[in-house]
């Protein structure tokens, strides 16, 4: 299996949704996929159908814009889900998409996607809450109104494809507040004791294969309360170097 674990991979503030390739993302991407990919979109929210299809429709408008159009293409959610390993077992990519992480992640373990992944070796691609569902353990960062409090469930189990943790769209929520609290100097901060998470900017991304794990692009460490820049853009950090 090949992995991107990206913030986001599409150019912020364009009229549609348009790959960016920055960090050298489309050419990467490109190079790891067949021709003609059969593309299978795993939603966020298992109940909307039209929101989840639209997304589809408009990623398969960009792939196709980059020179790679999809032979086919199908959603999962909650009315196809009995079908799961059959549409996992006849994908070449599959896409898991952004929305809210606690959602996502309760679908994810309702339909055991960690064990239907297990033995796939095409490509997924994880986009924000995603690519946070695709760590061992999952961090899931509060992010609507009340999930500061203390009740709210941080980790949970994820489908065991990378021990990366992301923050996704860190320039855009690093100054957010989140019922009257900093959402990383008071809240992320405290909860990174102990743990490591790894902040990216959209169009930062990982990518891990079966020999290396590898970061492109501007990327910050955030561990025991300490958060240091650790790549810039244009620059690739192979993990094992990292100390």
């Amino acid at each position: 299996m090949t992995l991107f674990v990206t913030s986001s991979p599409y150019i912020e503030g364009a009229p549609g949704a348009f790959l960016s390739n920055v960090n050298g993302f489309v050419d990467r991407i490109r190079e790891v996929l067949p021709e003609n990919p059969r593309t299978l979109f795993i939603c966020s929210d298992p109940d909307d159908h039209g929101g989840t299809c639209r997304f589809a429709a408009e990623t398969t408008n960009a792939f196709a814009m980059e020179g790679m159009a999809f032979s086919c293409y199908q959603v999962l959610d909650w009315k196809n889900a009995r079908r799961a390993y059959q549409l996992i077992s006849t994908s070449d990519l599959i896409v898991l998409c952004g929305g809210h992480v606690p959602t996502q992640n309760a679908f994810f373990r309702r339909i055991r996607l960690r064990h239907l992944l297990r033995h796939f070796d095409g490509c997924v691609m994880g986009i924000s809450a995603g690519s946070m569902n695709c760590a061992d353990t999952v961090y899931v960062q509060p992010e609507e109104a009340g999930e500061s409090a203390p009740a709210f469930q941080r980790f949970a189990p994820g489908l065991g494809l990378t021990g990366v943790n992301i923050l996704p769209h860190y320039q855009k929520v690093k100054d957010n507040i989140l019922d009257g609290l900093r959402l990383f100097e008071d809240i992320t901060y405290s909860d990174s004791m102990g743990n490591t998470f790894f902040a990216l900017p959209d169009n930062s991304y990982f990518y891990q294969d079966e020999d290396q794990l590898l970061l492109f692009g501007e990327a910050y460490r955030l561990q025991d309360g300490i958060l240091e820049q650790i790549c810039d853009t244009d620059e690739c950090l192979n993990m094992a170097e990292l100390e």
